[in-house]
């Protein structure tokens, strides 16, 4: 008789929900149900595995058994799977397992991965991956497992400003004094909450502020009483006290009408600002007046404010990232001109009001700064989750309508449905017309190689206007030029012959020019498609006019990531993101299940308009191997180009098959003088406004840096 087996993969804390990830199967018979134990308030959504699927052996209900589900943060949670009469229970700490996430495991501990089983699947390894994708793949596994890694709490503590820093801070004369004007919405809300968020400005360094408060006729005498106090204490704070409660949207713009400053700024009523704050923006906007809307790194923190944890570190301003979650959040400040120009909250979209504002105040905004520090305190507490599952679902649909309504107003053709989890969404933009793709695949030899591939496209890809173009480049085995006959009668694919040395940018620019389709996508041949949608997943992004490349979600055959973007100045010159991880890991606040802004994508699976590659002069053929797709996204960005890298186009890479290693004394050298090239071009500590300066540089998959 079949048991039934219960996996946890990773526990987030989003907003003041806990997000649980996991798979839980018994057998393809039974029904499956999850649940939290004790309450009805949680969301769950079905996330398909295909890791369980085969550990099932095929099983085809096992496809299924992948879970992401929600619910009102508390201590402990008590997750239940139920399956006919059997019943898994499971105690989960989400702060505990944020720690553990952070900061990995003991040495003691990590001496077991040096063992003889992993030994074998190192060697396997290398038989079916290459030396090269293995030796990556190790280094991650194992360092994610040695490296005991930072205590957030301990990090942050480190972090924030000293006595005499902060003394420093208002001593300093700014030449640009503008005053800001932080607005909370109050209703009903705790003595002691109340207390720290108004101290919490009352303390900070910068002291042209103003405080504006909309109370919402709060029945709890104790609130009302405590903010006239705070009135008489300080001038700066002014209330507005109303005589009913307008919700969040109405309340906050009774608290706008108060506002006398330059600059807004959005405080909820039980969270806190650091006490240089306000000082870091201020700095900012006087290194560059141009600047309207500013925005901070953010964490969380316990009810009593006893521990930091679960830390938000953001990209600077990413318009396809910000239309996939509201990541910006806390703490925004923004001109109040820039405000009037764009309208206050809107009722309609309350539960998601932020995300709406936000959303037309960055369509309209001359320049939008990210401050990489963390400004921002989120209170966690049971009681911040009112209305259960009903409200979150209602603030769900209020995002994606708020994300709806933003792209009706630029004018971009597209319909925005729920991603991968509650408060992450999906644009599916309009293709606008039947679109030829030319599929351009270097090859040398291997023919199973790339058999796998070619015959995986043409089994896989729904979208049908394409071509495949295959460069013939220095074939030693006679048989692939037989396999070249078979392939060219098909009406859609054609070889092509480069009869000089191997180029990677020579031969594609060639095969090219070999081509005629309006779109291009370069690819490895030894790539296998997963899913059926990829080429149209990847063909409405590179048809939007300010799009440049754009790259899909890589993994290797046993479903780790290889590629999910690339980030500069990690390891070197660049390294793919959340390489090593599991291909149903997240990553950093759920990333890597979200369509993304990036600073550029492996040119195993790249595409772009033709135009657009000609107009940035192709590929650079002085870089023959290495960095020539990062230097052509470097060059679209350069122009204005926003590239991007979508997680819903999926194939295996099985890296380094063609052409090998760079493992002798030759091809070493070469690598070394394409790295110095394009140091040369691009500078050698070149910064990744994508990957927050907060994290590694040894690795990019996202832990915390240790400096």
């Amino acid at each position: 008789m079949s048991k039934l087996e219960c996996c946890i993969d990773k526990v987030l804390i989003k907003d003041n929900d806990v997000i649980i990830q996991g798979w839980a199967y018994k057998n393809s018979i039974e029904e499956m149900s999850i649940s939290i134990e004790g309450t009805d308030k949680f969301d769950k959504t079905v996330i398909k595995r295909k890791d369980v699927f085969d550990k099932f052996n095929g099983e085809e209900a096992a496809m299924d058994a992948g879970f992401s589900i929600s619910t009102p943060y508390s201590k402990k949670i008590v997750l239940i799977a139920e399956s006919g009469e059997s019943k898994s229970r499971t105690e989960i700490n989400p702060k505990a397992w944020i720690k553990k996430d952070n900061q990995g495991m003991s040495i003691s501990k990590a001496l077991r991965v040096l063992n003889s089983n992993n030994i074998k699947k190192v060697i396997r390894g290398i038989k079916t991956n290459g030396l090269k994708a293995t030796y990556y793949k190790s280094k991650y596994k194992i360092n994610s497992k040695v490296n005991e890694g930072v205590s957030y709490d301990k990090w942050i503590r480190k972090m924030l400003p000293t006595a005499d820093q902060l003394a420093n801070e208002r001593n300093h004369a700014f030449e640009y004094n503008p005053k800001i004007s932080i607005i909370i919405p109050t209703f009903n809300t705790k003595i002691v909450f109340l207390e720290e968020v108004i101290d919490s400005v009352i303390n900070q360094s910068y002291t042209n502020w103003e405080l504006c408060i909309a109370d919402g006729a709060s029945s709890n005498q104790d609130t009302i009483k405590r903010l006239k106090e705070y009135e008489k204490q300080d001038k700066r704070i002014r209330v507005n006290y109303l005589t009913e409660n307008y919700m969040i949207s109405g309340n906050s713009n009774e608290a706008l009408k108060l506002v006398t400053g330059e600059y807004v700024g959005l405080l909820d009523h039980d969270d806190l600002l650091t006490e240089n704050a306000l000082y870091e923006y201020v700095k900012r906007l006087n290194e560059d007046r141009d600047v309207e809307f500013l925005y901070s790194d953010e964490d969380k923190i316990d009810e009593k404010c006893e521990e930091y944890f679960d830390p938000h570190f953001k990209q600077d301003w990413a318009p396809d990232t910000f239309r996939s979650c509201n990541y910006i959040c806390h703490f925004s400040v923004f001109s109040k001109s820039l405000l009037d120009k764009v309208g206050n909250f809107n009722h309609k979209f309350d539960g998601s009001q932020d995300y709406d504002i936000i959303l037309r105040l960055t369509e309209k905004a001359k320049k939008i700064a990210h401050i990489s520090k963390v400004l921002y305190h989120w209170r966690v507490h049971r009681d911040s989750t009112a209305g259960g599952i009903g409200a979150k679902e209602y603030c769900i649909d209020a995002g994606r309508r708020a994300v709806q309504a933003h792209l009706d107003r630029i004018d971009e053709k597209g319909t925005v449905v729920n991603g991968a989890f509650g408060g992450c969404y999906k644009v599916n933009y309009n293709i606008n017309e039947d679109k030829k793709v030319s599929i351009i695949i270097p090859n040398k030899d291997e023919i199973s190689t790339l058999k796998n591939c070619i015959d995986s496209i043409l089994s896989k890809t729904r979208y049908k206007n394409y071509e495949i173009v295959v460069v013939e480049n220095n074939s030693e085995d006679k048989n692939i030029f037989e396999y070249y006959k078979e392939i060219e009668r098909r009406i859609n694919i054609k070889v092509v012959t480069w009869e000089r040395e191997f180029n990677y940018s020579a031969i594609n620019n060639f095969g090219i020019e070999n081509s005629d389709g309006e779109f291009i996508l370069l690819l490895n041949n030894d790539v296998e498609v997963i899913s059926e949608n990829w080429l149209e997943e990847m063909l409405m992004h590179a048809q939007r006019p300010q799009v440049g490349a754009v790259g899909a979600k890589l993994y290797y055959k046993d479903d780790t990531i290889q590629h999910y973007g690339v980030v500069l100045g990690v390891g070197g010159v660049a390294e793919h993101l959340g390489k090593g991880l599991g291909r149903y890991d997240g990553g950093h606040m759920g990333r890597l299940f979200m369509i993304l802004n990036v600073s550029a994508v492996t040119g195993a699976c790249l595409m772009i308009r033709r135009s657009l590659f000609e107009e940035l002069e192709r590929l650079n053929e002085d870089l023959a191997v290495a960095y020539n797709d990062v230097d052509l996204c470097m060059r679209a960005r350069k122009s204005g180009y926003l590239n991007v890298v979508t997680p819903y186009a999926e194939l295996y890479h099985y890296e380094s098959r063609s052409r090998g290693l760079e493992d002798n004394e030759e091809k070493i050298k070469r690598l070394e003088n394409e790295m110095n090239l394009f140091n040369g071009i691009w500078g050698e500590n070149i910064e990744d406004p994508y990957y927050n300066v907060n994290f590694s540089k040894q690795r990019a998959d996202f832990k915390l840096s240790e400096n």
